[in-house]
């Protein structure tokens, strides 16, 4: 079922799903995306363990900031908690995407951030991708996928980031999330996490005692990008 006010937030919501296989950030059913309407105060995301093969823009479940379904009638990921608890801590994001994509995963199970060593990674993030701690065996038997959200947000006030500037997570023994003010900005940078993990993983292999990269360099790449002064890409495209 897809009714006029929630047409469109569910097909950019299966859009920004239906992409995570075809760029390899997803095996089986590990992940899900969202996309938000804020005017509404809606979000849609995928329906729990349904094949990407199988998925249709109406199986997306569309629900209130408070967690109730206000339309679909498929149970939504078990994620969503998660999802919805950076909604309400991020209003700046529009769009959340959670993979297992390997290389991200790997850093993620390892409990260590993906150290930022190159160029490639200062396009997108202005830092090191953080890693959360570990949770509590408190959070985890209790409302674990929320309490996933809450332990993010503490990252990122512990280390007073913003989360446009570094948008994306690792959760410790878990997985990746990433955001941007749109669920296709949140894909985009999926992609650019796998690959700067890619990359810093087989660099700390050809080099071991590999420092971060200059700052004045991630300065200049990171703001080619972002910001004010961003002069990369077509006017129009940058966002």
């Amino acid at each position: 079922m897809m009714t006029a006010p929630y047409k469109e937030l569910k097909r950019e919501a299966y859009e920004a799903n239906v992409q995570l296989p075809r760029r390899g950030l997803i095996n089986l059913t590990f992940g899900n995306a969202s996309a938000i309407d804020r005017s509404r105060g809606v979000f849609a995301i995928k329906p729990s363990g349904v094949a990407y093969d199988d998925l249709r823009a109406e199986d997306m479940v569309v629900l209130d900031l408070e967690g109730k379904v206000v339309e679909g009638t498929l149970r939504p990921s078990s994620d969503m908690p998660t999802h919805r608890r950076l909604y309400l801590g991020y209003e700046v994001i529009g769009g959340i995407v959670h993979t297992h994509s390997s290389y991200a995963t790997a850093f993620a199970q390892a409990g260590r951030a993906i150290p930022i060593f190159g160029t490639t990674h200062a396009d997108y993030f202005s830092c090191d991708v953080p890693v959360t701690r570990l949770m509590t065996d408190q959070e985890i038997a209790g409302a674990y996928e929320w309490e996933t959200g809450t332990v993010i947000l503490e990252r990122f006030a512990a280390l007073k980031l913003d989360p446009l500037d570094c948008p994306g997570v690792l959760v410790n023994r878990h997985a990746p999330f990433t955001w941007g003010e749109t669920v296709t900005k949140a894909v985009e940078v999926a992609v650019a996490m796998e690959c700067v993990a890619h990359l810093a993983a087989v660099s700390l292999q050809l080099s071991p005692g590999l420092t971060p990269i200059e700052p004045g360099l991630l300065r200049k790449h990171f703001t080619r990008k972002h910001g004010a002064g961003a002069y990369y890409g077509q006017q129009s495209a940058r966002k």
